[in-house]
């Protein structure tokens, strides 16, 4: 490790504490968004009106200073609204008329997609590509997005009218699926009271876009074990009914997860250890990030749905049950 990798990862306790003067408690939620753009995925959020999503969000692209566009979707969103249109003009110079893409919201580095759950299906795929080729193409030709690029979107759990929720092709595409609950009594009476004063905190610019670059390219460099690489594939097989030997799957799960969530698991390990200032993974990263990687993965039957059992009851079942490597780190 170069001299300027150290000096980037020494920024990031700054960062996540940076993003604190604004945001009080949700540690583990900040980390896990932290985490997600440091494995250069995106990220969707959920949460009940009011627990700061949006201004956890923009404090996060004020510390790594990076352009930022807010999208509201709503019913009536087009693609074009997205991603941009072709406008006609004309070269006063000669009188002739030419098409100009006139690029959308979507290019810049942090996207929010607010209640991106409130826009119709055309409208949500068209963050498809965005999304896994981090281009976008109009009129057949191609357009890259500027790196780091990054999309946080936001829903809301419990006002399901007028919303359309995201079809699970494109709800994959979020490496993790972070919720947000209320904050405890101590915090909630910290925010009263940070944020009905006169002084409001400022967020100073921590890091770069090209830091965020370097931090991408040294989580990969990040080691796993063997062991962990093979215990990572049974957690996630064991998710699908048909191979799986855990009854407790076989009787809710109807879907299982695919091979990318077992990439997203591991990557997203790498990050939390390289968050944590380690070059290797331990048991405790792959079970840190199981939750939020497989929570939108694991499509429940109707009859977990009524006895209100979800994702995360069958991730912390798998947990317990999947035989852990012997020599495996904890």
């Amino acid at each position: 490790m170069n001299q300027s990798q150290e000096t980037v990862l020494q920024q990031l306790p700054l960062l996540k504490k940076e993003i604190q003067k604004v945001i009080t408690g949700q540690d583990a939620v900040l980390e896990e968004i932290l985490i997600a753009l440091m494995a250069g995925g995106h990220c969707l959020l959920e949460g009940v009106p009011g627990l700061a999503k949006t201004l956890m969000v923009k404090s996060i692209a004020q510390a790594l200073d990076l352009r930022f566009r807010r999208i509201q979707f709503t019913p009536d969103l087009m693609p074009a609204d997205i991603i941009g249109t072709e406008i006609l003009e004309e070269d006063h110079s000669t009188g002739k008329r030419f098409f100009k893409f006139n690029k959308g919201p979507l290019f810049a580095n942090l996207v929010l997609a607010d209640e991106i759950n409130r826009t119709p299906p055309k409208t949500q795929s068209a963050l498809l590509e965005a999304m896994q080729e981090f281009a976008v193409t109009y009129g057949g030709q191609t357009y890259p997005l500027d790196k780091p690029f990054f999309i946080l979107a936001t829903q809301n759990p419990i006002e399901q009218a007028g919303t359309y929720p995201l079809p699970e092709a494109q709800s994959d595409r979020f490496l993790l699926y972070v919720t947000i609950d209320y904050p405890s009594a101590a915090e909630e009476a910290a925010i009263l009271s940070s944020t009905t004063g006169v002084q409001q905190p400022k967020i100073q610019p921590v890091m770069s876009a090209g830091d965020i670059l370097t931090v991408q390219a040294m989580v990969r460099e990040v080691s796993i074990s063997d062991a962990l690489v093979e215990y990572t594939s049974s957690l996630v097989r064991a998710t699908r009914p048909a191979n799986t030997t855990v009854s407790f799957v076989k009787d809710w799960v109807r879907w299982g997860a695919g091979p990318r969530a077992g990439q997203a698991l591991i990557v997203t390990a790498k990050a939390r250890a390289l968050f944590h200032g380690r070059y290797a993974v331990l048991m405790e990263d792959l079970q840190a990030m199981a939750y939020p990687v497989l929570r939108h993965r694991i499509l429940m039957n109707f009859r977990a749905d009524a006895e209100g059992i979800n994702a995360d009851r069958v991730t912390e079942t798998l947990l317990k049950t999947i035989e852990r490597p012997k020599a495996s780190l904890s």
